[in-house]
């Protein structure tokens, strides 16, 4: 119980982490591995919450998140690269005209 009262507060502190940096930092990349450093810290939640309860699915859905995780990051990455190219920078206030 109190390795995943530590686990739980480690996700915490990192989830607030990244979404300070996401909030604080303008460029494209940074505010990326911010948003993946989140998405991290709630599968570390998940599979601590899960191993308390000795449930598998937890762990299972950890597995299924970092898969879509990893397709999510191979789309972005050259979406961002494009960008970049276009506009030459990695400012997210050059890209104000992509809002629908």
């Amino acid at each position: 119980m109190l390795l995943t009262n530590h686990l739980l507060i480690l996700a915490l502190i990192l989830f607030f982490i990244g979404l300070c940096g996401t909030i604080v930092r303008r460029n494209l990349l940074v505010m990326l591995m911010c948003m993946e450093l989140m998405l991290n810290s709630i599968i570390l939640a998940l599979a601590a919450l899960s191993h308390t309860t000795n449930n598998v699915s937890g762990t299972i859905l950890s597995f299924i998140i970092y898969v879509v995780a990893a397709a999510e990051i191979a789309l972005a990455i050259p979406i961002i690269v494009h960008l970049v190219k276009k506009q030459k920078s990695l400012d997210a206030e050059n890209f104000s005209e992509l809002k629908g």
